[in-house]
């Protein structure tokens, strides 16, 4: 059995605090799409210094705090992608501009018009890029113990980007994974 068979849309994989490639140490990836042709997420705890205003003005006012584009990985930066928390009891289904993921987690077209679907809306990022795993690959990492697949919350989607949601998803996850949220961060030789 495949060990990405826990992976489907709406599942997050977690940084091993071993994996110190430095465009996913310590990050937080939520799973767009997980198909036999590879898979696709975005970072979601990497906020960039770039303001949504500034690339993507009328969505600008709509997004969540900080309203900075968030980097979702390094495939494509000069991309961007959207994904929307939805209001409690807001159906994703038949609304135009939008893509169900996961529960009231959604993939907002950004072409759309941002006043007509902002209100439905609990949160809402916008994305530069994505991270993207050709076919075995991704299985590849999580058997060489790079990633932890486990459950994600809608409103991780949309966490304030001063917490430490890398922490805050592993101590969830009870023992033994809670342990893991006690590694030290970037340790800084002389």
């Amino acid at each position: 059995m495949p060990s990405d068979v826990d992976v489907e849309p709406g599942t997050l994989l977690v940084a091993a605090p071993s994996l110190l490639d430095s465009n996913f140490r310590r990050t937080v990836v939520y799973v767009i799409d997980h198909r036999g042709e590879g898979t696709l997420g975005v970072v979601l705890n990497r906020p960039s210094e770039v303001p949504v205003d500034d690339v993507l003005p009328n969505w600008g006012p709509h997004v969540t705090q900080p309203g900075a584009v968030f980097v979702g990985g390094p495939v494509e930066q000069k991309t961007a992608l959207c994904l929307a928390a939805m209001r409690t009891g807001v159906a994703v289904d038949g609304v135009r501009g939008l893509i169900g993921v996961r529960g009231p987690v959604a993939l907002v077209d950004l072409d759309a018009d941002p006043d007509a679907l902002a209100p439905k809306f609990r949160g809402l990022r916008v994305f530069a890029g994505y991270s993207g795993w050709d076919v075995g690959q991704l299985a590849g990492e999580i058997d060489r113990g790079d990633w932890i697949v486990v459950p994600a919350l809608p409103t991780d989607v949309v966490a304030p980007a001063d917490q430490d949601l890398w922490g805050r998803v592993l101590r969830r996850q009870g023992m033994p994974l809670a342990l893991l949220a006690t590694h030290p961060g970037d340790v800084r030789e002389n």
